[in-house]
């Protein structure tokens, strides 16, 4: 083939490249699936193991006793294997076996274990191994959970309660309650080879299957005592990651928080409502530096893989007049810049070993195979480092990756052979690919189906290369020329935007995923009916028609706009006054206000769901966005309520407790440039046909027990019906509301949304002189508080109300008047 292409490489056409290497892809899986079952097996079943595979596998590698040397070795046995490859797979295998076993040991090994089982308290060196990040925070009732210092490190020197010092080397997670902001900024600002002495509970690791011998809780941590410095190769990360937040300092809020996570991985100004939104697009690869971000880097360097050994390369290399095999050194050069920059996370490695065969087999000037580079790469990582097999982090890489060198070469051509244009057709083939293989790994994940990856990962796919591209090159102009980085920042900025508004504008159609049996057996399940649906595919593109109806059926299926849907199913009904939507253990509610205009009361605790809750109700326009107090329950979904609409102004409580959720809110509006203002007892509005005047709390009122009691408490008319929407009061708070002047005349209500989730603090007197005729009451399913109380559902019914709740009932619209109360549910 060299010969007759007249180069001593050859020819580069993939036609001439002959049928797929796959010789070293059953090795790589017996390495991989052996360490994922060796690492926590005990020392009796590694050494079997290890033995039994050395033993066999030398064994098949002898020639037969009475044969020619070399004789039987190469014959092939059924299905084409040969003596050797088999050799190969025990060998591999029994490498792996080992190098698990060293592995696993590390977690039995020294005193940390055993401390870690008394609960002990410990003085321990420990050097990082990792970056320190923020957990997420997390709902709890009504209030977010105070987020901790996470870091990985090992220990190297521990002080157990006996005062005995020991010398070891012990992975462990430490998590750190830093409450103020300058320990915890101390502790967010180490690097990686830090060594920092603390003061620590040793307790067991409560997750399996992780490289943790223990978890060392620090509990009201001040500054770290930094016992030795990182590396110098850490410190130059450090600065130029710190020079790329810098950089990006000016940017708006999306740009400036995912800019670092497309360059070096660093998530830490990502919101949680933008992480929820990129986890439902299935967009997090992303912002997990991968292979994608490193073949960009790559191919801007030595050229598109297909021109990589040719002499009319496009990359900067032969632009620059660098040789081959120089270039070969340069990109191993990058590769290790690449690695220590974005920090040897699983996906980082798997990419620089990738590359770094690639660029082995430029510089030795033999043609590549990107199958077994592949293959090469996950045997030589698991060998290195047994835990990446236990990694979904890790499989999905691989399996993405494999996807597109093996799938979707082959559905390109399918598309092109049928009239797709090439470019179209290798990135709807590619993204297609790898979502069919990734999909029931996710499923397994999180026990959802996103019927929006592909449109998403192929609409973003657009700016992905601009956005990294321009980022590293912000990465490498910030230490020598901060304002030449901040002009590449700001174009950067552009796509960055883009890939954001993707995120939200998927994950807040109402049909962006669907739920899906969770385990193996959802995987299972989900890759037969991705088999079905290929194969169904397949026959479907020779008729253009068939397509064409099938994309507008599941564009119809994923958007769900309002005038269709209520065709079908009836939601939302017309003339509908009120609607609670369904969005866990929280309130958030909507006053229809005008044709797409809604007043909307609390923001309940998930901005997806409250997102697609209004899109549902076809809300465009907000006049007012009213939280009737700061718990988390009622405004962590404030970002969902503003996205993509027009909102007049914020009106919440006068007592701002919780603090940092009023900082939220606060922070959200001045974002937005939205008015935020205080809702006092007395005021009147009216927008549209729509009026309400407010009841609770009075301005002059003493500071209230809690923020409960301070609940925005509202009456409101709509096309004759009287509403009225308690929050969250308590029962001191509703004696106080039934003595006050503004409900004097309060009178019986045609509806009431019952106070704090229906629990069992709730005042008899004002239940029985509101006399509602149907309560509501927006609820979780199993949440752990017991709400509704039995004993709050009783009252009301006693009372002669029909009570519904969101957690049986989904959301709930009320409609009519008066006289007619009318009732649908979604």
């Amino acid at each position: 083939m060299h010969a007759a292409s007249g180069s001593r490489l050859g020819d580069a056409h993939p036609r001439q490249e002959g049928p797929t290497d796959l010789r070293l892809v059953p090795p790589a899986l017996a390495a991989w699936g052996t360490a994922a079952l060796m690492v926590h097996a005990s020392p009796g079943w590694v050494t079997g193991v290890v033995v039994v595979c050395l033993v066999v596998g030398s064994a098949l590698l002898v020639p037969r006793l009475g044969r020619g040397r070399g004789r039987g070795r190469g014959r092939r046995w059924a299905g084409g294997w040969t003596r050797v490859s088999v050799a190969a797979v025990l060998l591999c295998a029994g490498a792996a076996a080992a190098s698990a076993g060293l592995h696993g040991a590390d977690l039995r090994r020294g005193p940390v274990p055993a401390l870690a089982e008394r609960y002990a308290p410990v003085t321990a060196e420990v050097a990082l191994t990792s970056d320190p990040r923020l957990t997420r925070p997390r709902i709890k009732g009504n209030h977010a959970a105070p987020t901790a210092v996470l870091l990985q490190a090992e220990v190297r020197r521990v002080r157990g309660p006996d005062g005995a010092v020991v010398d070891t080397r012990t992975p462990v997670l430490v998590i750190v309650d830093a409450e103020g902001g300058s320990a915890r900024a101390a502790w967010l600002s180490l690097l990686p080879s830090t060594r920092v002495r603390v003061n620590a509970r040793a307790v067991p690791a409560m997750v399996g299957g992780d490289r943790v011998a223990a978890v060392l809780r620090v509990r009201g941590g001040g500054v770290p005592v930094v016992v030795e410095e990182p590396s110098a190769a850490q410190r130059v990360a450090g600065r130029l990651r710190a020079g790329l937040r810098e950089a990006t300092d000016g940017l708006d809020a999306d740009a400036r928080a995912l800019l670092p996570g497309f360059v070096v991985g660093d998530t830490s100004r990502v919101p949680t409502e933008l992480d929820e939104a990129f986890k439902a697009t299935d967009l997090t690869h992303l912002l997990a530096v991968s292979g994608a971000n490193f073949t960009i880097l790559l191919a801007l360097f030595i050229g598109p893989p297909g021109l990589a050994q040719r002499a009319e390369r496009r990359g900067l290399a032969p632009r620059l007049g660098i040789p081959l095999r120089a270039t070969a050194l340069a990109g191993g050069a990058l590769t290790l810049g690449f690695v220590i920059v974005c920090r040897p996370e699983p996906s980082v490695v798997r990419a620089a070993a990738c590359g770094s065969i690639a660029l082995l087999a430029i510089a030795t000037g033999r043609r590549r195979s990107l199958v077994p580079a592949l293959a090469t790469a996950v045997l030589l990582l698991v060998l290195y480092d047994p835990w990446l097999a236990r990694s979904y982090g890790f499989l999905l890489s691989v399996l993405a990756t494999g996807a597109l060198l093996t799938l979707a070469p082959r559905w390109s051509a399918a598309l092109q052979r049928r009239r797709v244009p090439p470019r179209p057709a290798e990135a709807l083939a590619a993204a297609g690919a790898a979502q069919a293989v990734c999909a029931p790994v996710v499923a397994v994940l999180s026990a959802k189906v996103s019927l929006v990856a592909v449109p998403c990962n192929l609409l973003a796919e657009f700016a992905v290369a601009p956005a990294t591209v321009l980022g590293f090159a912000t990465l490498a102009a910030a230490p020598v020329a901060m304002p030449v980085a901040e002009c590449l920042a700001w174009c950067a900025g552009w796509p960055a935007g883009w890939i954001a508004d993707i995120a939200r504008t998927g994950a807040s159609l109402p049909g962006a995923g669907v739920d899906w049996p969770g385990g193996w057996t959802g995987a299972l399940l989900l890759v037969l009916v991705t088999v079905v649906l290929v194969l169904v595919g397949r026959r479907l593109l020779s008729h253009p028609w068939l397509v064409g109806a099938c994309m507008v059926a599941f564009l119809l299926v994923v958007v769900q706009p309002p005038p269709l849907t209520r065709v079908i199913t009836g939601w939302p009904p017309p003339g509908w006054r009120f609607v609670m939507c369904d969005v866990g253990q929280g309130d958030a509610t909507v006053l229809a206000a005008g044709d797409g205009a809604g007043v909307v009361v609390d923001a309940g605790p998930d901005p997806v769901l409250v997102d697609r809750c209004l899109t549902s109700l076809g809300i465009t326009r907000i006049p007012l966005v009213v939280l009737t107090h700061f718990h988390a329950d009622h405004v962590v979904g404030l970002p969902g309520v503003l996205r993509g609409r027009s909102v007049g102004a914020i009106a919440a409580t006068g007592f701002e407790e919780p603090a940092d959720q009023a900082a939220f809110v606060r922070a959200e509006a001045a974002a937005r440039r939205i008015p935020l203002t205080r809702a006092v007892a007395g005021e009147e509005r009216r927008t549209g046909g729509l009026t309400w005047r407010v009841l609770w709390p009075p301005g002059d009122a003493a500071a209230p027990d809690g923020p409960n009691d301070a609940s925005v408490t509202m009456l409101v008319r709509s096309a004759g019906l009287t509403l009225l929407l308690l929050g969250d009061l308590e029962p001191p708070g509703q004696r106080e509301l039934a003595r006050s002047p503004e409900a004097a005349a309060l009178g019986a209500v045609d509806v009431v949304k019952v106070a704090h989730h229906g629990s069992a603090y709730q005042d008899p007197g004002l239940i029985r002189a509101m006399a509602p005729r149907l309560a509501l009451i927006s609820v979780g399913a199993d949440n752990p508080y017991g709400h509704p109380a039995p004993s709050t559902v009783a009252a009301l019914r006693a009372g002669g109300a029909t009570v519904l709740r969101t957690d049986e009932d989904g959301a709930i619209a009320v409609a009519g008047t008066s006289k007619e109360l009318l009732v649908a549910r979604d």
